[in-house]
């Protein structure tokens, strides 16, 4: 049964070009398509002005039925199809709406607008830490919860993660967990529901910054997300994935620059024996942003219930010979660990 949000686009076959342009003058923004179903909810074509405006240079009359009209070649993505690539193709088009559709049946339609892809990607949010050195904002508040801009920080990275179609996402919680999970449960159950629904994994104990995942059930993609829930970045999902695909990576880590600038003449030594001088240098190196892109079955083979942290994992899957690989985060990225990232943080949301 199609969503009663999504009547305002559908039209019977039975309906006039009139029907049709009467209906379209009702809708706002760029959303201006209409589609046509049969009884079984089956899409038989899509509407918009241009296509009446095509069909009446045809000598199409406005009292005719708006099968006459409307265009049979209209992109859909149905559950079988690479939503990625479809989404992808769409942008490129500049298309602003894309019907979902199940065996040729209407389900839903994805607003372009919203989207900036469609990701086959599950991912997992770390939100199990103290925050110790945002004290005393973070003694009765968990920092995943604290506000930037007026809006929580986690909140800002599940719109993110949104923004690109992912909808299955999980956060793992300790300290103070109970708000978090009272958060989400608040979330999840508002009317109308968000695009993605939040499931809250508790920790039994601190388990490092990666321990946590083998506590995680109910994954469904190849491919995991798992990244910090207290960074504030703008970082591109979709270039990061095609990124980790196409390189056949076990891990991508998403890294940023960080400069070490050295404000003294450095020796460069042999011994005692001084070769020579490099006046007041400049070293780039990239760090680990706590944003990863992984294979499911890395965190299928984690241990339940064993300590596990970042750099222990990444050297150990070094050490086995797997391919893991860098991915330069571009624009904002903060990690708000201390008051003064804080307060950037606010200034830039």
């Amino acid at each position: 049964m199609i969503p009663e949000r999504l009547k305002s686009h559908i039209l019977n076959p039975d309906a006039s070009v009139k029907d049709a342009l009467d209906a379209i003058n009702s809708l706002s923004g760029g959303r201006m398509i209409l589609f046509v179903t049969d009884s079984d909810d089956k899409i038989l074509g899509a509407v918009t002005d241009g296509d009446i405006r095509r069909a009446l240079l045809r000598g199409v009359s406005i009292s005719d039925s708006v099968c006459k009209a409307m265009n049979t070649l209209f992109t859909s993505l149905d559950s079988n199809d690479n939503a990625a690539e479809v989404v992808a193709e769409g942008k490129r088009r500049h298309l602003r709406l894309i019907p979902l559709t199940r065996e040729g049946r209407l389900t839903d339609i994805l607003d372009l607008d919203s989207l900036q892809a469609v990701l086959p990607v599950d991912a997992v949010l770390m939100a199990g830490g103290k925050g110790e050195r945002l004290r005393p904002l973070t003694l009765h508040t968990p920092k995943p919860l604290l506000k930037v801009g007026g809006k929580p920080i986690i909140d800002r990275n599940i719109e993110r993660l949104e923004a690109f179609g992912i909808k299955n996402v999980f956060v793992t919680v300790n300290y103070l967990g109970e708000q978090i999970e009272e958060h989400f449960s608040m979330r999840n159950s508002a009317d109308p529901k968000p695009f993605a629904e939040v499931k809250c994994v508790r920790e039994p104990r601190r388990l490092g910054t990666l321990g946590s995942l083998a506590l995680v059930d109910g994954l469904q993609n190849d491919t995991v997300l798992v990244m910090n829930s207290d960074l504030l970045t703008n970082i591109d999902f979709d270039k990061m994935w095609r990124h980790h695909i196409s390189t056949g990576a076990a891990l991508t880590v998403g890294t940023v620059p960080y400069t070490v600038s050295v404000p003294y003449a450095i020796m460069r030594t042999d011994g005692t024996r001084i070769l020579g001088l490099e006046e007041k240098p400049t070293y780039n190196y990239f760090a680990n942003g706590g944003v990863y892109m992984m294979k499911r079955e890395l965190i299928d083979a984690i241990p339940a219930g064993e300590y596990l942290d970042a750099p222990d994992f990444i050297e150990s899957l070094i050490a086995k010979g797997e391919r893991v690989e860098s991915f330069a985060i571009e624009g904002r990225w903060i990690d708000i660990g201390s008051p003064d990232d804080f307060r950037a943080a606010n200034e830039l949301a």
